[in-house]
């Protein structure tokens, strides 16, 4: 009975020790991403937040006077709805685009060093998470509590925030780990996140897809987050959990599916490095 809780007490031991190690790896590359990414610049992290609100101008000047009846005739609810939008879609793209090459860019440091090779996706999506938790999601905040008057709803925001970081992470396992076999799969790939893209409803309100075009984009994992964040941030009503409970869903399910992946083929990826 003694040696047995000795045991236990060891196996906690190690990992704690490893899950410590984990973290204090993934500290160090978010660190290292983010000074390679903005040295020299001068609005740093703040650049991730002037692309949407560039293409939000854009999208208004084109599109607004056309969609806005679909918020309320309000030109400004419009200007929200496609700042939440392409926030969402430009998330995903960053962090699955870095994501994706991340694996086979440290080959040489993993064929020198033995390190958890799931840190360099996940460090990837980290970096963005940084971004965004100090650009884009402020501004959310300021926008949800300006329109729900209510902090419960500026709180809820993580829900759907925390959906994406799922889709995003299990999206880049599955990617960075077909990318060490097929070394063409960024070219595929970027068709892949321009179809994602034009079936998420950035610039265009979802009720004017036809109803036989809808079951199609229902499989897009980012539909349910983009219309959470919408009606949290957009109605003025208690967010909605229907919404929540959906995003979260398509989440956790895409999640699985791409650490499933990773994990099954992780031990074939040293012969390819």
């Amino acid at each position: 009975m003694t040696l047995s809780i000795k045991e236990n007490l060891i196996k906690d031991n190690l990992t704690r020790l490893q899950v410590q190690r984990y973290w204090e790896l993934l500290h160090v590359l978010v660190v290292r991403t983010l000074k390679v990414r903005y040295r020299g610049s001068f609005l740093g992290v703040y650049w991730s937040l002037l692309n949407p609100l560039i293409m939000t101008g854009l999208y208004t000047a084109i599109f607004g006077a056309t969609f806005s009846s679909y918020y309320g005739n309000s030109v400004l609810n419009y200007v929200l709805a496609a700042f939440t939008g392409l926030v969402v879609i430009n998330f995903f793209s960053a962090s699955t685009s870095q994501a994706l090459v991340s694996v086979v860019y440290n080959g040489a440091l993993l064929n020198k060093i033995r390190l958890p090779v799931s840190v360099f996706p996940v460090s990837m999506v980290a970096a963005n998470v940084f971004q965004f938790s100090v650009g884009a999601f402020p501004l959310l905040a300021l926008m949800t509590l300006f329109n729900s008057q209510s902090l419960v709803n500026v709180l809820a925001l993580v829900f759907p925030f925390l959906a994406l970081i799922f889709v995003c992470t299990g999206v880049g396992f599955l990617v960075s780990a077909l990318y060490v076999f097929f070394r063409d799969l960024p070219y595929f790939y970027e068709l892949v996140s321009f179809v994602i893209w034009i079936s998420s409803p950035v610039f265009y309100p979802a009720a004017i897809v036809p109803p036989q075009v809808k079951p199609f984009l229902s499989l897009n994992p980012l539909l349910p987050i983009i219309e959470s964040l919408r009606q949290i941030t957009l109605s003025g009503s208690p967010p909605d959990l229907g919404l929540i409970g959906a995003a979260l869903l398509s989440g956790i399910i895409i999640l699985s599916l791409g650490w499933t992946c990773f994990h099954l083929w992780r031990h074939q990826f040293m012969d390819l490095l």
